[in-house]
């Protein structure tokens, strides 16, 4: 368990890396980020990203107002990382937070040649 900036902390990082729909009760909570996993991080992406996270903030985390929200590409290793940073309202207090934007799953396969089919 979790109080205060922490709390605010692991509440935006579970917001941002659910897909909405994965709760039962609240089927709008969370950021479709993993839409733009293979898209092409062009201007025009980076605003979408921008604006999908600040209106899932705007809804699901009350206790900040976000200050900037950035978009650092790490070309040759595919990597993006999202920065918010934020005040938080009752202390005024300012912070950030940062999340890797990658997909990494199946870096480490080799290719194999298919089996040509059975007749």
């Amino acid at each position: 368990m979790v109080e205060a900036d922490a709390d605010i902390r692991e509440s935006l990082y579970v917001l941002l890396t659910t897909l909405p729909g994965e709760r039962l009760m609240v089927p709008n909570y969370g950021c479709a980020l993993n839409s733009f996993v293979f898209a092409a991080l062009d201007a025009n992406t980076q605003t979408q990203i921008r604006r999908l996270v600040s209106d899932a903030i705007l809804f699901y985390e009350p206790r900040i107002d976000v200050q900037e929200i950035g978009i650092e590409i790490d070309m040759p290793n595919g990597i993006a990382s999202l920065s918010i940073e934020y005040t938080v309202r009752r202390t005024n207090s300012r912070s950030n937070i940062v999340i890797p934007f990658c997909h990494d799953e199946g870096t480490n396969l080799t290719a194999r040649r298919a089996a040509p089919p059975r007749l």
